[in-house]
C-alpha cells in the first residue's frame, strides 16, 4: 500500500523547516501556518463609496477581561486601520511594524503614508521569514484598510508574503464561506452604514445562536473626517 504524499513528506522531514521544499514543490511549514490563520477569529473588510470599514469578531467574551484591552481592529495612523487573524503575539509585532512605518513617513515627509506602502513593507517582512533558516513564518494574515488621498483602499497579506487589493474580503475562521456571501451581496456603491449591516448580517448567519453584538469590534475611516471611528456594544445596536 502506497503511503500518502503528505505522510511521505513528514517521514522524510520536509515539514521540519520553512526553507526546505518538498519534492512536490510545497513549503510545508508555510502551509501549516496558513491553517493556523484559519483558526483565528474572523474580520471582514469593505471599500465603500464614502470610506473603508472593518467588521471584526473579537471572540473573547470573558467578563474578567477589560473591554478596552481586546481591540481586534487597530489604528495604524489617523487614516488607516488594521486587523489580523492567527497568533495574537505574531499579529502584535506586525501591527507595531505598520505603526512605525506610518510614524516614520510623517516625520520624514510631514504627511500620511500611502496604504500600499505599508502593506508592501509588511508583506516583505513576512516573506523574509519563509526564506531564511532559524525562524518560523509569521502565523498571521493582515488586513489593512485606509485612505490613499481620496481613494479608499483595502489590502490583505497572507502567510507567504503575497498581498492583493480587494473591494471586500475576509480573513480568519470561515473565510471562504464569508467570501461566498460577500460575492453575492456586496455592491461597490455601498456606504459605510450599509457595509456594517452586511458584515453583521453575515456573522449572524454563520454564528447562529452564538451571535452577540458585544463580541464585535467595528472601525471605519470616512472620506469626510479621515480619522478612525470605532463602534462597540450599544453603538452597534442600531445596525441589527
Amino acid at each position: 500500500m502506497e503511503m500518502p504524499m503528505e505522510m511521505q513528506n513528514q517521514v522524510m522531514g520536509y515539514d521540519r523547516t520553512a526553507t526546505m521544499f518538498s519534492p512536490d514543490g510545497h513549503l510545508l511549514q508555510v502551509e501549516y501556518a496558513e491553517k493556523t490563520v484559519r483558526l483565528g477569529s474572523s474580520s471582514i473588510g469593505f471599500v465603500c463609496k464614502d470610506g473603508v470599514v472593518i467588521v471584526a469578531d473579537k471572540r473573547i467574551k470573558d467578563r474578567l477581561i477589560t473591554a478596552e484591552s481586546t481591540h481586534k481592529v487597530n489604528e495604524v495612523d489617523d487614516h488607516m486601520i488594521m486587523a489580523t487573524a492567527g497568533i495574537l503575539s505574531d499579529s502584535r509585532v506586525l501591527i507595531e511594524k505598520a505603526q512605525l512605518i506610518a510614524q516614520q513617513n510623517r516625520i520624514t515627509y510631514d504627511g500620511p503614508v500611502d496604504v500600499e506602502t505599508v502593506i508592501k513593507e509588511i508583506a516583505n517582512m513576512k516573506q523574509a521569514f519563509t526564506q531564511y533558516g532559524g525562524a518560523r513564518p509569521f502565523g498571521a494574515s493582515v488586513m489593512i484598510a485606509g485612505l490613499s488621498g481620496i481613494h479608499p483602499k483595502l489590502f490583505v497579506s497572507d502567510i507567504t508574503g503575497n498581498y492583493f487589493s480587494y473591494h471586500t474580503t475576509a480573513i480568519g475562521e470561515n473565510d471562504e464561506k464569508i467570501k461566498e456571501m460577500l460575492r453575492k451581496d456586496y455592491k461597490e456603491d455601498m456606504v459605510i452604514d450599509d457595509a456594517i449591516k452586511l458584515g453583521l448580517k453575515i456573522f449572524k448567519s454563520i454564528q447562529g445562536k452564538n451571535f452577540d453584538m458585544d463580541r464585535f469590534d467595528v472601525a471605519y475611516v470616512n472620506l469626510e473626517e479621515k480619522k478612525l471611528k470605532r463602534l462597540l456594544g450599544d453603538l452597534l445596536k442600531k445596525y441589527k
